[in-house]
């Protein structure tokens, strides 16, 4: 879920960052598994559950990172060659819900893998949804973020 222009944004930052939504460990996951988020994306955000095995997993907790508004993890989580300077998170946009609709590959035997998601969000009042197929890579022997094509 990179920064995009289709996804709704907002000025430069000349304001103080935007608070994170209140998700507590045994708050349940923001990437829709049905696990406490502590036990779940919280984890690999800590840096207590190493890092993700699959792509997929990579996906979900990047989407929780999202939610919960985690820069350093976004950026730990993406790839060297696509990585921006920062995360642009708008204040006006709360993440939803997240459906996994498709996978390829990107399984502890695999180097590239992609998955096919979409992200409910309300920006400012208004629901919507993001659908992307993002592509992952091994580096360093980390499943990392590349790019994605989002679908209009």
């Amino acid at each position: 879920m990179p920064q995009r222009k289709t996804r709704p944004r907002t000025a430069p930052r000349t304001a103080p960052a935007p608070a994170a939504p209140s998700v507590t460990p045994a708050s349940p996951c923001p990437c829709g598994l049905d696990a406490a988020y502590g036990a779940c994306c919280g984890r690999f955000h800590a840096g207590t559950g190493g890092t993700a095995p699959t792509a997929e997993l990579l996906m979900r907790s990047r989407y929780s990172a999202f939610a919960v508004r985690d820069e350093s993890y976004l950026l730990r989580t993406w790839a060297p060659e696509t990585r921006p300077g920062e995360v642009d998170f708008d204040p006006g946009l709360r993440w939803t819900g997240l459906e996994i609709e498709a996978t390829t590959e990107g399984t502890a035997f695999h180097r590239h893998g992609t998955v096919t998601f979409t992200a409910r969000y309300v920006h400012d009042g208004e629901p919507g949804a993001l659908r992307e197929r993002s592509r992952f890579a091994r580096h360093e022997g980390a499943w990392v973020y590349v790019d994605g094509d989002v679908a209009e």
